[in-house]
């Protein structure tokens, strides 16, 4: 069990360490992953979808050549060999030319890689994708059969995910996780589950919990108490000391005394100092789960790096985040205010992670 005294000595003094260091990296904000929300089509109904996708989106799919000219942005200002693309959606198998703009991505200088729910992913289009550039992968799967599908909406979704993770274990040098929503229906199976993960093959795995946006905002089924956090902490801790599969808990929120234990990194919000993102309409934004209007622009008016150089202050400077339950925090100077996904439009923070684990 890790410690309940709040922080170890060990433990500030790393934090102290890492605070100094993200200082240098705000004022430096170098580009180093950029999301491609590409479409929000989705052959899936998520119960925890946080851009609340539908099967045929309002929204049509971004063309591709728009997106080229943010990559052609990039690379008059920076090395593109040193910004890695993420497709993401939606659901982006569910475009056609998904192949065709890994492939102008990649001729570009541009590493890629893609979020999948893994249901269109056939071992047909794995060597398709693969000869297009793709270097990485991360794919969604939720449990056992009966908590995946009722996480997804689907009931072929448990069996092809896992297909497409045992194509991924199987393609060597690829790089691939998992991730996972904790939820309510599947934390008592964690154990089982990691050696369901395990015999597919998979070494990196990344458990996150829902926070309340999308269609999540609502159901009590995807959160979990804070016992059940503080156990997800202590599963995650136990797992890596096993050392049969790397766990993380996702970058979701400062942790607390679980910080240096839960993640193979302390806390941090990287929205808006190396991440960026292109969203489906063309809103220059940072990390694709903020779903709060902080846009710092649209593509179709002002220039990426331009925005990327001169605005995005919100996500620099957290001091604004000081107010409510932050105000008088402190662990504010480690937390910022948690991650930028986790406030609303008026700036309020929608969830503590570490209030949640403090809470007898």
């Amino acid at each position: 069990m890790v410690s309940k005294k709040e922080l170890s000595l060990r433990q500030r003094l790393a934090l102290e360490i890492h605070r100094k260091m993200q200082n240098r990296v705000i004022k430096e904000h170098p580009l180093k992953q950029l999301f491609w929300e590409c479409t929000q089509r989705c052959n899936l109904f998520c119960r925890h979808c946080g851009s609340d996708c539908k099967k045929t989106a309002l929204q049509p799919d971004m063309p591709a050549q728009d997106f080229y000219r943010v990559l052609d942005q990039i690379a008059e200002r920076t090395d593109p060999h040193n910004v890695f693309v993420v497709i993401t959606g939606g659901e982006p198998l569910m475009r056609d030319d998904l192949e065709e703009c890994g492939r102008t991505i990649y001729l570009k200088g541009f590493p890629w890689g893609m979020v999948t729910n893994g249901l269109f992913l056939t071992p047909q289009r794995l060597k398709s994708l693969l000869a297009a550039g793709m270097h990485s992968a991360t794919v969604s799967l939720d449990g056992f059969e009966p908590e995946h599908n009722w996480m997804r909406g689907h009931k072929d979704s448990f069996q092809r995910a896992s297909e497409a993770i045992k194509m991924l274990a199987q393609t060597p040098g690829f790089v691939f996780d998992v991730v996972t929503c904790v939820n309510k229906r599947n934390y008592t199976q964690l154990e089982e589950f990691k050696d369901y993960l395990i015999s597919l093959g998979l070494r990196d795995w990344r458990l996150f919990t829902v926070f309340p946006v999308g269609r999540a905002a609502k159901n009590e089924e995807l959160q979990l108490s804070p016992e059940e956090l503080r156990g997800l902490m202590e599963f995650i801790r136990k797992t890596n000391k096993e050392g049969r599969i790397k766990a993380d808990y996702g970058c979701e929120g400062f942790l607390g005394r679980y910080e240096g234990y839960a993640r193979r990194h302390f806390f941090t919000c990287q929205a808006g100092i190396s991440v960026g993102s292109v969203l489906i309409d063309g809103s220059i934004s940072a990390c694709a789960s903020i779903r709060a209007n902080y846009h710092q622009g649209n593509i179709y008016q002002d220039n990426f790096m331009d925005v990327w150089e001169n605005k995005f202050h919100p996500y620099r400077n957290h001091e604004w985040m000081k107010k409510g339950e932050c105000a008088d925090c402190k662990f504010f100077r480690y937390c910022r205010g948690n991650g930028m996904h986790l406030r609303d439009d008026n700036g309020n923070l929608l969830f503590c992670h570490l209030k949640r684990i403090q809470e007898e």
